[in-house]
């Protein structure tokens, strides 16, 4: 039996909003995603819907019941199943002209270049903590010259930085290295989201726990992330339309319905951010019982 699926059809209701050479140009578009859990999942399915024709996947992680909350690809029939064979599955499910690259091993040093070849832009979706992998392949897209795009999903609210190819780096932002693991997940969350519309609604504080590697998390902050994130692809593989790069940055908070656009010149290293990062220490110190 032939396949009912056409590339055209499929993707028909997007035209309008592009134009059929653009559409066309998506459909030779690569992107990489890392991580396909909360924000990785939902961007891949949400790229493949835009009409991107070839994806580079990263994931070693297998589906819980902790994952129903935020993650597309949890539910009972894929417990325990890999979120890389699961989530590949879902895509080709949308389009089974994709060309797929697949490393079930996760990213690390000694694939990065292999998982970024030929790509043209990084989506990012690795776990919060995942800072080594993180910073390896931020590193990789920067000395190739692959723009890269992370959308944190927090609380509420979907918080987005670009790295373009010239511009400033992950690591000159963040200023993550050689830092103990609690400072690593302080300035990564601090610098991810520096206008902090989300701060205000946290009602059970206890809930986050840097220390132990556990924060809360919404699957409305995904699907938002999963949104901004295939718009700033669309405009990036395209060239079309003004995008934001750091040390520029835009949340948005859906539960305050604000937005915010930040700058924050040196990243981390500026002078309102060095203080906001103090003011987090000795928050964590006393949410510890500890003296500041």
């Amino acid at each position: 039996m032939d396949s009912p699926f056409s590339y055209q059809e499929a993707f028909s209701r997007n035209l309008g909003w592009l134009a059929a050479h653009e559409q066309e140009i998506l459909r030779h578009k690569r992107v990489a995603i890392a991580g396909l859990g909360g924000v990785g999942g939902v961007h891949l399915v949400t790229l493949t819907r835009l009409g991107i024709g070839a994806f580079s996947l990263a994931d070693f992680d297998t589906f819980s019941v902790q994952n129903f909350n935020r993650q597309v690809g949890a539910a009972l029939s894929s417990l325990g199943r890999p979120k890389l064979e699961v989530m590949a599955h879902q895509a080709l499910d949308i389009n089974p002209e994709l060309a797929l690259r697949t490393f079930a091993d996760g990213v690390h040093a000694a694939n990065v270049d292999a998982f970024l070849d030929g790509c043209d832009l990084y989506v990012d979706g690795l776990d919060f903590f995942a800072f080594e992998a993180r910073s390896l392949v931020f590193a990789a897209c920067a000395r190739r010259g692959i723009p890269a795009v992370t959308v944190a999903p927090i609380g509420m609210s979907a918080a987005l930085l670009n790295f373009l190819p010239g511009g400033m780096t992950f690591e000159e932002y963040f200023d993550l290295r050689d830092q103990p693991e609690e400072e690593k997940a302080l300035r990564f969350a601090l610098g991810l989201a520096p206008a902090g519309l989300h701060r205000r609604y946290l009602v059970d504080p206890s809930a986050l726990d840097l220390a132990a590697h556990r924060t809360p998390s919404t699957g409305m902050a995904c699907q938002l992330c999963a949104g901004v994130a295939a718009t700033e692809a669309l405009k990036i593989l395209l060239g079309r339309g003004p995008v934001r790069a750091a040390p520029r940055g835009v949340q948005f908070d859906a539960y305050s319905g604000r937005a915010a656009r930040t700058w924050r010149p040196g990243g981390n290293r500026n002078w309102l951010q060095r203080a906001t990062i103090a003011l987090g220490r000795r928050q964590l110190a006393a949410m510890r019982g500890e003296t500041a």
